[in-house]
């Protein structure tokens, strides 16, 4: 019974946080970057530019323009991250439509720069840290760098290169270096916030399960794991699972630890660089059964 308590606690808090995150991402938006015409990155970039030129307001494109991509992260990532990341969207929609009529928190570019940065990073890191996301693009960059030899990193960067050379083009070069500048700001504060989340991390897994576990984690990430054979000078016998993944499969990882294994002891380990081909095809799955 305490078990479930503490399930349906920890299941509360992350919605709360959630919320949170949205909430001062949306604020950020919409009080420092927007009303400078400092574009944000992906999805919720392209949206600005056509919110400017069209009177579409910005919180129904958000919704609208990431629907394929919440549908590709399903793909890759489970039911949980599809439901955590459209509860995400809404309340993220919802209050960019209520801050949409405040006063600009400043009007100084490098102010609005700086601090309008900061909290959007520290919004996005919060909803990705619980589960969530409000921008599909890293999502398409989850599934291209499976398909193909580009890293998540790579995929976004150039998404949003082309974002804001579009922004250059229509609202002057200034504008896209200060965008330039707060994606910058923004990707070291998401990191700074939500542990792990640099675009690929390692994962050190004790357990007793390594089997088990393995398989799991193939058939709902499509990651395979390496297993060591290693002692606990208590504990005894043990395996210790070595898988690499993206930032946005952390919290997932975590809940396939959760369901299969609550004794298991995982460590997250930044990564500097991949070679060779760490994610294989779903299709494999079948030789493991």
């Amino acid at each position: 019974m305490s078990n479930i308590k503490s399930k349906k606690k920890k299941l509360i808090i992350s919605y709360i946080m959630l919320s949170i995150g949205c909430i001062v991402a949306a604020y950020a938006l919409e009080a420092f970057l927007i009303p400078n015409t400092i574009l944000d990155g992906g999805i919720t970039g392209i949206s600005i530019i056509i919110s400017k030129l069209t009177a579409i307001p910005l919180s129904i494109l958000v919704l609208i323009l990431n629907i394929p991509f919440v549908y590709l992260g399903y793909k890759s990532v489970g039911k949980n991250f599809l439901i955590r990341t459209v509860y995400s969207m809404i309340i993220f929609s919802i209050f960019l439509t209520v801050f949409h009529h405040v006063e600009p928190f400043t009007e100084e570019m490098l102010l609005a720069t700086v601090f309008g940065g900061v909290l959007l990073g520290a919004g996005v890191g919060l909803v990705i840290h619980f589960g969530g996301c409000v921008d599909g693009t890293e999502s398409l960059g989850v599934v291209l760098s499976k398909k193909t030899s580009l890293s998540v990193g790579q995929v976004v960067l150039i998404c949003n290169l082309i974002i804001y050379s579009v922004a250059g083009l229509m609202f002057g070069m200034d504008r896209a270096m200060y965008s330039l500048l707060t994606y910058v700001i923004t990707f070291k504060v998401i990191d700074f916030v939500s542990v792990g989340l640099e675009q690929a991390k390692a994962a050190l897994i004790v357990t007793e399960k390594g089997t088990d576990l393995s398989k799991e984690i193939y058939k709902r990430l499509g990651r395979t794991t390496t297993t060591i054979k290693g002692k606990g000078l208590i504990s005894g016998e043990k395996e210790v699972l070595y898988c690499v993944l993206t930032r946005i499969e952390i919290f997932e990882l975590n809940r396939i630890i959760e369901e299969m294994d609550e004794s298991a002891f995982i460590t997250i380990l930044e990564v500097s660089d991949i070679i060779g081909d760490h994610i294989k095809s779903s299709k494999k799955l079948k030789k493991l059964s």
